[in-house]
Formats: structure tokens, C-alpha cells, sequence
């Protein structure tokens, strides 16, 4: 059997998110109303981390993660990097009223049509997508500096982005779906780029999204938008499939 040290025998893996610490939710519920600045809430961040990580490795566990506290949301991996969404204002407050999980084992619906944050509602887009920032690597660069093992990171997968972007309102900026999912994977690669380029070994790439081609919910949302289920699958396994000498 092999040691548990030894990551080329042993498949050991979590997903990045873990539940967030009251003293954090506390910081960012009063960052998005504008209470605390954004130094404390860096603060707040690196506690948090800190002590995520250290639970983590007194478990043994050979790879980490910094919980995903520095977002709001998993999606924000991606949307936080990026310009060009058309967004309303005051994108944090969305969380506070939004629970969809009220009542345990019963399936939550969410308006994906309403105003709210890039991805985790559908927006569209005022001008074609610019990296500006690489969230993932802020959050490797830190969590490796506290970690004793390696530090993973996730990043959002060109299908979820897709199935988020209101492209029949941004027919003025993508002709559709295949030049946004080009373009969005072009931008990933930077990212990814980048996060190989720092030392990063362990790169996740969440993408839930892949749920909805056998729910019957999403694909009769994706079709009463004129789109065919089957070829925006193909689309996301394709743009999906990155190799090495492409990062």
C-alpha cells in the first residue's frame, strides 16, 4: 500500500470551498456595505487562512487549500479577474438576501435572470472580457506562504462561465457562444499560465456546471433560449481539453 506521502500513488483530494468562520462572514458582510475597508477585511482573510490551513495539515492532508475565503463565491475565480461584464451596482449585497437552501433536501431554484454578480447570474457583457487581475494566483501566493505542503487552487470551468453569460444581449461585442467560450478560454490559459509559472502543482478546475445536461430544469432553460444542449456540452468538453504545451 502505498505511503500516504507519496502524491504519485495515492489519489487524496476536497473540493476548495469550506465553511467560512463567523468572525470572516462578520468582516465581509460589513465590507460590502461599506463598514470595514478592505485592509481589515484582508486581515480578517488572512486569519481565516491561517487557520484553515493549519487544520488541514494537523490532518495529515498532503495538499491544501485556503477554503476559497477570499471570494464571495467559487465563481468569483473567474469574474474577478475580468472587465467587461455588464453589472449593476453594489454586486456584495447580492449575497445578503439570498438563500436558497431554506428547507434540507429540497431542490432550490435561482433567478438566473435577475440583477446580481457576473456567473452566478446571467449577465452580459458592455465590452469583450480583459484580464485585469489573477485572483487564483493572489490566493496561491499566500496560501503557499503559510503552507507546509503544497497549496492547490481551483478555477472555474469555461462551461459554468458559458452557461452564465447573457450572449443574446452581447450580440454587439461576441458574434455568440463560440467566439465568448474562445475567448474566455484564451483568458484562462493566462491564468493558468501564470499559476504554473509560480510554482503552482495543483490546479482544480471546478466546473458543476456539467450537472446541468442531465437536469431537465437547465436543459429546458437552455432551450427556450434557442440553444441546442448537445452542441453547448461539445463546446465546454472541447474547450475544456487543455494541454500542457498550451499553458
Amino acid at each position: 500500500m502505498a505511503a500516504a506521502t507519496d502524491l504519485n500513488k495515492i489519489r487524496i483530494d476536497h473540493i476548495g470551498s469550506m465553511v467560512r468562520p463567523a468572525k470572516l462572514k462578520e468582516v465581509f458582510a460589513r465590507y460590502d456595505r461599506g463598514q470595514a475597508s478592505k485592509q481589515e477585511l484582508a486581515e480578517a482573510q488572512n486569519q481565516a487562512i491561517r487557520d484553515v490551513i493549519q487544520k488541514q495539515e494537523a490532518h495529515g492532508f498532503p495538499v491544501v487549500t485556503d477554503g476559497e475565503f477570499r471570494r464571495h463565491s467559487f465563481q468569483e475565480s473567474f469574474s474577478e479577474c475580468v472587465t467587461g461584464f455588464d453589472l449593476p451596482k453594489n454586486n456584495g449585497l447580492y449575497y445578503e438576501k439570498h438563500d436558497l437552501n431554506e428547507n434540507q433536501l429540497e431542490r432550490a431554484e435561482q433567478n438566473f435572470e435577475e440583477a446580481g454578480p457576473a456567473i452566478v447570474t446571467r449577465r452580459g457583457a458592455v465590452e469583450r472580457l480583459k484580464l485585469v487581475r489573477n485572483l487564483p494566483l493572489e490566493e496561491f501566493h499566500y496560501a503557499q506562504s503559510v503552507a507546509k505542503v503544497p497549496a492547490k487552487v481551483t478555477v472555474l470551468g469555461p462551461d459554468r462561465i458559458a452557461q452564465r453569460f447573457k450572449w443574446e444581449a452581447s450580440l454587439n461585442v461576441y458574434k455568440g457562444l463560440d467566439d465568448f467560450v474562445e475567448h474566455i478560454v484564451v483568458i484562462e490559459r493566462q491564468i493558468i499560465a501564470e499559476l504554473v509559472k509560480a510554482g503552482c502543482k495543483y490546479i482544480q478546475i471546478d466546473a458543476p456546471g456539467y450537472t446541468a445536461y442531465v437536469d431537465k430544469v437547465s436543459l429546458e432553460r437552455m432551450r427556450s433560449r434557442g440553444e441546442d444542449p448537445e452542441r453547448n456540452c461539445q463546446r465546454s468538453i472541447d474547450a475544456g481539453s487543455v494541454k500542457a504545451d498550451q499553458v
